[in-house]
């Protein structure tokens, strides 16, 4: 049984999980008609060798994504040999992310090492985690940049966490919706200590006590940082990194493998000649937005910042009009914080539900899809859109128990 006192055996237990599945993989690849590898990854290699030869990464189509991912994968294009360093980058990401949790673990909450290392295991030793980022999927770059930013802020390192906000958003757009959070946690008695009654007084009627020196220099890093970020690659690449790293998300129709109830309405508008006038989806970021970056930090960023982010992530997945099994690993990574004090832990049958019900509500989805995409049935209606609703409902039961808990911490 794996000791979780030790904190070797954890992180060699992480790492010989991706080991395996990354050889696993390389197996089912080369033997079997069903690959291993995700579409994505054949996407990032290739706008990397478009890069490699001097040309733009926005070449190859459906890459969506910020350059330095296609500059980041650059050795997968030296040789057959190199194919997979993608892989291994993103697997490498896994744990460096792990090992960050488990320093906000005990630095922020004060657990001990070895709470720490079971609660970060959550993420380490998840096997949908590792399998994820061994299949080629770049989201545990994000869970780096995630957990970074979040040690930076805890530890009062103002500066390095506006460079991390800076650079994560430029990575991947969602990160932004933790500003308003972040913000709303620095205030001054968290930073310096209790003031004094007197104190409090005399500056309470001046909105420019909000403004405080925390909060003005994560401001002007984090913007400079996607300001000079954005900069440099439109001097490289123009209109197309505009277009493809940002303009293309709020327009996107993708409906395959997509979880979300607009799944169907996407499917029907992604046909030149079956679009509505009026594409209702084209507003879902209206309750999105509203939600997670103004709601919900308002509400619940002083109780707890790391249950927080999770709240808001969880939200900005299961109302977005694009949700796919890569994006759970965006909350997923967050979880361990909310887990000691969260009901689905004092309250082991609803735990239990809970966890069912969201595997159960993706599984009878995926069932539709696999009749859909493989046995060329036509399941659009009912079977899909009603196992998006269903699993939309599911995410919505598990959020609102996730923001009562933290409304309670």
């Amino acid at each position: 049984m794996l000791r979780f006192s030790s904190t070797r055996l954890v992180f060699l237990a992480a790492v010989l999980l991706r080991a395996v599945l990354f050889c696993y993989g390389a197996w089912q690849d080369a033997y079997t008609p069903v690959r291993y590898t995700d579409i994505d990854y054949f996407v990032f290699t290739d706008a990397a060798r478009f890069v490699s030869r001097g040309r733009s990464p926005y070449d190859r189509d459906t890459y969506r994504y910020t350059p330095l991912l296609a500059w980041l994968l650059l050795p997968a294009t030296w040789s057959d040999l190199w194919f997979s360093w993608g892989k291994a980058v993103f697997a490498a990401a896994d744990i460096v992310a792990g090992w960050l949790m488990v320093l906000v673990l005990r630095s922020s909450t004060g657990v001990s090492e070895e709470r720490a290392l079971k609660l970060a295991s959550v993420w380490l030793l998840n096997p949908m985690v590792a399998t994820i980022s061994t299949r080629g999927s770049s989201e545990g770059l994000l869970g780096v940049m995630v957990m970074a930013l979040l040690w930076a802020v805890t530890q009062k390192k103002i500066r390095l966490a506006g460079i991390l906000l800076g650079l994560a958003v430029h990575f991947k757009i969602y990160p932004f919706i933790y500003a308003t959070s972040i913000v709303w946690w620095l205030d001054q008695d968290r930073l310096d200590g209790p003031s004094s009654a007197a104190d409090k007084t005399k500056t309470s009627w001046s909105i420019l006590t909000f403004f405080n020196p925390a909060r003005r220099t994560l401001a002007i890093t984090s913007l400079s940082t996607f300001t000079a970020l954005n900069l440099l690659m439109f001097s490289i690449y123009g209109r197309p990194f505009v277009q493809h790293t940002y303009l293309h998300h709020v327009s996107r129709i993708d409906h395959r493998h997509n979880f979300s109830p607009y799944n169907t309405l996407l499917y029907l508008n992604s046909s030149p000649s079956g679009g509505s006038a009026l594409r209702l989806e084209s507003i879902a970021f209206v309750p999105q937005l509203f939600l997670s970056t103004i709601v919900i930090p308002l509400v619940l960023a002083k109780k707890d910042l790391a249950s927080t982010l999770l709240a808001q992530t969880f939200t900005f997945v299961a109302f977005n009009k694009v949700c796919t099994s890569q994006y759970f690993l965006w909350y997923l990574v967050l979880l361990p914080f909310y887990i000691p004090k969260s009901s689905f832990i004092a309250r082991p049958k609803m735990g239990i539900c809970a966890a069912l019900s969201w595997v159960l509500g993706q599984a009878c989805w995926l069932q539709q899809g696999y009749r859909l995409e493989f046995l060329g049935e036509s399941t659009f209606f009912p079977g899909l859109w009603l196992f998006s609703i269903l699993f939309f409902l599911v995410n919505v039961w598990i959020l609102g128990t996730i923001v009562t808990d933290v409304v309670n911490m």
